[in-house]
Formats: C-alpha cells, structure tokens, sequence
C-alpha cells in the first residue's frame, strides 16, 4: 500500500487549500481512512475519517468547513479545507485503514498566517 498526499502550503486565515491523497495497493471501492494532523507540539488527531459506507467522522473544530470525498476513478481522497484558521496550521497525513494495519503517507504541511 502506498499512500502520496500532496496539496499543502501557505495560506492566509479565511481561505482554502485541497489536500489530495493518490492510494495504490488497495481496493479503493471499500477505502476505509482520511486525514488526521500534527500541529506544532500536539499529539496527532483525527481530522475527517471515513469510517464505513457513507459514515464519515468530523473533529468538532472543522465541522462546516472541512470536507472529506473520494474519487474511486482516481484512487484519491481529498479533504476540502475552507475558512482555514491559523489553528489549522498543521502536518496533514491520510492514512487508510486495513484490516491489519493502518498505512500512512508522508504529511504535507500546511500553514495558516493571521
């Protein structure tokens, strides 16, 4: 399984980035995953998770913001990031969910200047 997120950068409070992440070696037609983050000096947490069919499970901070979907046609997830905050800054990583083991891609950061 190898997960390429790519997506991130610099951007100013009150605006949107698009985190793609390219999945291979999985049946992407029962992708279970999605993104959690890092930010500075935190522990990484569970941004926007796809959990089973049509169940997806939001942090309460980016409730209305973030969206999470995939494009089976591409084998890639996305996380739509909206009315970003500087408490958004953070390393974004998509993970995907087998049933042994979760893989992870490498992190793409992402920085919100105020």
């Amino acid at each position: 399984v190898q997960l390429q997120a790519s997506g991130g950068g610099l951007v100013q409070a009150g605006g949107s980035l698009r985190l793609s992440c390219a999945v291979s070696g999985i049946n992407f037609e029962i992708f279970l995953g999605g993104w959690y983050r890092q930010g500075p000096g935190k522990q990484r947490e569970p941004v926007a998770v796809i959990t089973g069919p049509g169940r997806t499970e939001y942090m309460d901070s980016v409730k209305g913001r973030f969206t999470i979907d995939r494009d089976s046609a591409k084998n890639t997830v996305y996380l739509q990031m909206n009315s970003l905050k500087a408490e958004d800054t953070a390393v974004y990583y998509c993970v995907v969910r087998a049933p042994a083991r979760d893989f992870w891609g490498q992190g793409t950061q992402v920085t919100v200047s105020s």
